[in-house]
């Protein structure tokens, strides 16, 4: 399968409870027309950037009965759904983010508990 634009982030999985974010662009100057340097924003302690994808929420087991010694032991696993939804614009904390690089492009792996705020664009 030929890697494109489209269909790269189409393979990766997101695990558990986190989101990954590109980080929406910043501004480059201030309210008061300064300039900023590159790289000064994104110092910040709070950030701001789109869910690309997300994981599939906190897990947790499935009580089963006694299980017999002839049936499958297949541990089955349901997941309490993040609040978070692919193309939600998350306010972020930082400190909790883990930066990547894949392809060539900048993201961010942000568990759900480092989310201060979500941006939607359907009503809630």
């Amino acid at each position: 399968m030929q890697l494109t634009a489209e269909n790269k982030l189409k393979r990766l999985i997101i695990v558990g409870d986190r989101v990954l974010i590109r980080l929406k662009r910043p501004n480059d100057k201030t309210g008061s027309g300064l300039y900023l340097p590159p790289g000064v924003q994104e110092k910040e302690k709070v950030q701001q950037g789109y869910i690309i994808k997300a994981g599939p929420g906190y897990p947790i087991p499935v009580q089963t009965e006694d299980p017999e010694p002839w049936m499958d032991n297949e541990e089955k696993v349901k997941y309490v759904p993040l609040q978070a939804k692919e193309g939600d614009l998350a306010i972020f904390l930082l400190s909790g983010a883990h930066e990547v690089i894949y392809e060539g492009e900048k993201y961010f792996i942000v568990p759900q508990h480092s989310i201060l705020m979500l941006e939607r664009e359907e009503e809630l």
